[in-house]
């Protein structure tokens, strides 16, 4: 049986800021695109609409991935981590993910972290 976005929505553990971290996935590559954030009816939205929707921490509103820039996200599976605290989003992204341009948004500043030695 496949629960409705409300029920979904009901067993979420969301933040004290009221808001669920989302992990954006390439469905077939795996690549991990961006990490976004979603309010309650920003999930809804996402559950529901098939497209990624994200609640804006810096301006205080929705923001439906692609609606001004054609970069869209098209959900094709989401599933909650064993807490029910993190969202996994598998999406087929159309052109960039990130707000630069990049195609990924971890592109945009790689690490290179080395083997800690022992002092």
């Amino acid at each position: 049986m496949s629960e409705t976005a409300e029920q979904v929505v009901d067993r979420v553990r969301f933040g004290a800021d009221g808001l669920l971290p989302a992990i954006i996935q390439q469905y077939d590559s795996k690549e991990v695109l961006m990490l976004g954030y979603m309010n309650a009816e920003a999930l809804r939205r996402t559950l529901t609409e098939g497209r990624v929707t994200f609640w804006s921490r810096s301006r205080q509103e929705y923001w439906r991935k692609g609606d001004t820039s054609g970069h869209v996200q098209y959900v094709k599976g989401a599933a909650l981590d064993c807490d029910a605290d993190t969202l996994l989003v598998e999406v087929d992204q159309i052109g960039a993910a990130c707000h630069t341009g990049a195609r990924r948004c971890f592109d945009v500043d790689p690490l290179t972290p080395g083997i800690l030695q022992e002092p």
